[in-house]
């Protein structure tokens, strides 16, 4: 039996390699690791059709179910969490007398979730989340639960940007066992439910997701787990505007992904809805004739603020609408 230590050494390989395939006869030269999972190694490698990304793993049946994942992904039509699935092969290792399973999949370009968020601005949050729960629901549909959902294995790529997802290692048929998990985002782990595959557990770890992005560091669960997330969420000024949501998909009252995307673009609009008039009336009304550029400096400086933020909101809120309308037609 392969002991740990060179069960750990099957997936390392050093940048340079070329790894070729048993069947296929296709070559892959690694470039650098990409990311380390429960299952194996994911490197970016170079093809003669360009970058790839390949996961290597000593656990055959690991790599089959996800290689069923990402086909079964491919037939969700319109989705697009999980990469294109490229290439499947065997490997012939010198100095191992088994063969080692990897999978070539889309190499999806740019940054996670929070460092997306951390250049473009926090706005992104709830844009990102939108397009996060159509995608998810047409996942659910088809009878999956991502499972180990967290901004880990959230890659936002393209312009206009889009969420993609990355590691599709504990996604699971409903009904199952969540089989791989991170416990910050596990509602397990805060006393919130059952590790059981359906629909509420993914919309619990996007609720986690949001409250990750106004909370960076995370933090340790107390005593009371969930009555310590919903103190956060009302500590926090821009998770307190979103907190029925929040809360709905923290005590699993949300069946449907579909449900809290359409509560969370409703909670938006009603924010902006409820703060658009009075900024309306600020932003066009006509000055007095009699009023000096002093004093209409002045009130621009001090309405600036708000009317920004307002603007802001609108912009982002169309926007997150305009992409989950984009996401349905491709």
């Amino acid at each position: 039996m392969m002991n740990n230590t060179l069960k750990s050494q099957v997936c390392k390989v050093p940048p340079g390699t070329v790894i070729s395939g048993k069947w296929h006869k296709k070559s892959y030269r690694i470039v650098r690791s990409l990311g380390y999972g429960a299952n194996g190694i994911v490197y970016l490698a170079e093809s003669l059709e360009g970058p790839v990304a390949l996961k290597i793993s000593e656990n055959s049946t690991s790599i089959t179910s996800e290689v069923n994942v990402l086909k079964h992904f491919s037939k969700v039509q319109g989705s697009a969490l999980g990469p294109s699935l490229l290439d499947v092969d065997d490997w012939i290792r010198k100095g191992y007398s088994s063969p080692i399973s990897f999978y070539v999949m889309e190499y999806i370009s740019g940054d996670n979730f929070l460092s997306f968020l951390q250049k473009r601005g926090k706005e992104w949050t709830i844009v990102l989340c939108l397009q996060l729960l159509s995608d998810l629901d047409r996942l659910h549909q088809e009878g999956w639960v991502f499972g180990d959902l967290k901004p880990d294995n959230l890659i936002v790529s393209g312009n206009p940007p889009k969420i993609r997802c990355v590691d599709v290692g504990g996604t699971t048929l409903q009904g199952r066992a969540i089989k791989e998990f991170t416990e910050f985002f596990d509602r397990g782990y805060w006393g919130a439910g059952s590790r059981k595959a359906e629909p509420s557990y993914d919309l619990f770890a996007v609720a986690m997701i949001m409250i990750n992005a106004s909370y960076p560091n995370r933090f340790t669960k107390s005593d009371q787990p969930v009555k310590q997330l919903k103190n956060l969420i009302q500590n926090n000024d821009t998770l307190r505007k979103l907190e029925t949501v929040l809360l709905n998909a923290i005590d699993g009252k949300y069946q449907h992904a579909s449900e809290m995307r359409r509560d969370l673009l409703e909670k938006v609009s009603h924010t902006v809805h409820k703060s658009n008039p009075s900024t309306q009336r600020q932003t066009f009304q006509t000055p007095s004739k009699k009023q000096t550029r002093v004093t209409r400096k002045q009130q621009v400086t001090k309405k600036k603020g708000g009317v920004f933020e307002t603007i802001l909101l609108l912009v982002f809120v169309s926007l997150g609408y305009l992409l989950y309308l984009y996401g349905q037609i491709l």
